[in-house]
């Protein structure tokens, strides 16, 4: 059977992995490859027990991995005349996703799961399971853009035509390999156009809503979360000013984030937020809300993706968190994965855990983990 890639969405004769969530994007990415004529097989990956992380309905029914997931995923797959497996990583997510999150807050990071998920997830452990199945793409409902640059060759990922969903920030680790093994038939495309399309095709899951939290944290209490799972628990102690001086008590480092205002449990003349934990002396930090601004990020673990690296400074436009709105800055690679980031303004609660993103237009430069 001849395969060739061809993003310009021809005839082609390729097989497809499809990921498949139990969501309506993911489904109408399998539709959309099924349409264009690719030998598609949908896959679910089990990422965790539900039993060993809820301990009531509510918590499983408000999941992405519910067990009524996977159904409608099948009930989808069956329909398009799919083969449908479930592949268990719940060992794998356990390790890279699970026990990183918890490291992360441990040591008083901002972690943001759903990156180390299609880093080592999606794009590593799926990606990998389609090479040795001999299956040419693997395919995502994420939104966002892959081009290949025919000068330099090199394979670009950019943001998705729908802004409000872009999802190119938690995309920034995937390396040249993934990306010409990857598409997302859902880059062009709104999230209205997704839905009209899976009402037209008599989807089941047309209406179902996106999920909002963290997957195996839906009710979002990250601190109750981290203490059930593993037995630990996180003990009180000081909140201090930017002298050192003990300003009243907190319940736990886990329990607080960079520049958070609310939910201190302490009464000041004027509003106090979070800047810094310091987990050694499980101490938190207050101050003013005009001494969270900072224009420098030192960002580890980088992946350029426009390119193999830089010599020289280079003007970029930068996001510090999912939803935070990207700004001008210039960026210096500072040795093989890492590089400084300076702001031309100061940008408020800069996390550590958190990704530094870089972007040039809608191109995606690189990213790194906040430092």
């Amino acid at each position: 059977m001849h395969r060739y890639d061809d993003r310009a969405w021809g005839l082609v004769l390729s097989k497809a992995l499809i990921a498949m969530s139990g969501g309506v994007d993911s489904s109408v990415a399998a539709f959309l490859m099924k349409q264009r004529g690719y030998d598609c097989t949908g896959v679910t990956m089990k990422l965790f027990n539900s039993d060993d992380i809820f301990d009531d309905i509510v918590a499983r029914e408000n999941t992405c991995c519910s067990l009524s997931d996977v159904e409608d995923a099948r009930s989808v797959a069956f329909s398009l005349g799919m083969p449908f497996y479930v592949f268990n990583f719940s060992h794998d997510f356990k390790e890279q996703v699970i026990e990183r999150f918890i490291g992360a807050y441990k040591s008083g990071a901002t972690p943001n799961p759903c990156i180390d998920c299609n880093r080592y997830m999606k794009f590593d452990k799926l990606f990998l399971r389609a090479k040795v199945l001999d299956i040419d793409y693997v395919v995502s409902g994420h939104y966002a853009v892959i081009e290949q640059n025919e000068k330099t060759g090199r394979y670009l990922l950019k943001k998705a035509a729908d802004v409000a969903k872009d999802q190119s920030y938690v995309l920034y680790s995937m390396t040249q390999e993934q990306l010409a093994h990857t598409l997302f038939p859902l880059g062009t495309l709104s999230k209205s156009e997704v839905r009209e399309i899976a009402e037209s095709q008599g989807f089941l899951n047309a209406k179902k809503r996106d999920s909002q939290d963290i997957c195996f944290v839906p009710d979002g209490d990250y601190s109750n979360f981290i203490e059930n799972y593993s037995g630990e628990s996180f003990e009180p102690g000081n909140f201090v000013d930017l002298e050192g001086n003990v300003l009243g008590r907190h319940s736990g480092i886990a329990r607080y984030t960079i520049g958070q205002r609310k939910g201190l449990g302490l009464s000041f003349p004027r509003p106090m937020y979070v800047k810094s934990i310091n987990p050694a002396e499980n101490a938190i930090e207050l101050c003013e809300n005009s001494k969270l601004f900072s224009v420098s990020v030192n960002a580890v673990d980088f992946n350029w993706i426009s390119c193999d690296k830089i010599d020289s400074p280079i003007r970029v436009k930068a996001k510090i968190r999912y939803n935070h709105k990207e700004d001008y800055a210039t960026v210096t690679q500072t040795a093989e994965s890492s590089a400084q980031i300076e702001f031309d303004t100061p940008q408020r609660a800069i996390a550590k855990g958190q990704a530094v993103v870089l972007y040039d237009g809608d191109v995606v430069v690189g990213g790194g983990t906040i430092a």
